[in-house]
């Protein structure tokens, strides 16, 4: 057994126990999402707090509490799974909870670089917070129409983690290319998911022509079998 395969089954074992202690108080997934978005604003004041004499500290002690916000967001579906209290409204609570805690972040990092009178990085968060929207929008938007929109990179957990690493090693000036990633990578997952949702919806767009095409036909069948079976039948006038 490699160090990473122990260090992956220890981490499986660790959420299990985390899991079932929390089952057992029968506590509401709900109030796991609840209680992640709370944890997350605590990391977002903590960005906003932070100045040029304290700011590595601040982003660092802000990585951390976003990492345990992340344990929440972890559990809260096993949870829901474990104590059978899966709902639908669950999951649209989750997921809407979920963009809260994403805009809350990034709003931190807003008042940071408005309070540091950085411009430019004022506007790249800005952009970045709306772009993120964007990747869960297009998504959501897309799957309403066609089923299943997954393609892309930019997905939540992975906008995490990269704020994760920007805040534990902004001394190191890691929040500045973090954000250039996430603006970049975020833009070409929405242009992805559009283009995507484009070749989808045409490929329906054109199976329900072909059905709306072959209805005429069937029903002309349909109507001179009727007819050849009308004229086979004896008349005993």
């Amino acid at each position: 057994m490699t160090w990473t395969s122990a260090f992956g089954r220890a981490c499986r074992v660790l959420l299990y126990k985390i899991v079932r202690g929390l089952a057992l108080t029968r506590i509401s997934p709900n109030l796991l999402t609840f209680i992640g978005l709370v944890i997350n604003t605590i990391a977002a004041l903590l960005f906003g707090y932070a100045n040029a004499a304290n700011y590595n500290r601040m982003f660092m002690y802000a990585g951390l509490v976003i990492i345990a916000a992340g344990i929440f967001d972890m559990v809260d579906g096993r949870v829901a799974r474990a104590t059978n209290q899966v709902t639908v409204f669950g999951g649209f609570f989750d997921s809407v909870i979920d963009r809260y805690s994403d805009v809350a972040l990034f709003f931190g990092l807003l008042v940071y670089y408005a309070r540091a009178n950085r411009f430019f990085y004022l506007v790249m968060v800005a952009f970045v917070m709306v772009s993120s929207v964007m990747v869960s929008y297009t998504r959501a938007r897309a799957e309403s129409l066609i089923g299943s929109c997954k393609v892309g990179f930019m997905e939540r957990p992975e906008r995490i983690v990269l704020v994760i690493i920007g805040g534990l090693f902004a001394r190191w000036g890691a929040m500045a290319p973090v954000l250039w990633v996430l603006a970049v990578l975020s833009t070409i997952t929405v242009i992805h998911r559009i283009l995507y949702t484009y070749q989808q919806t045409r490929i329906l767009e054109e199976q329900a022509a072909a059905a709306a095409a072959q209805q005429p036909v069937v029903a002309a069948e349909r109507s001179s079998q009727q007819a050849g079976n009308a004229q086979q039948v004896p008349s005993f006038n």
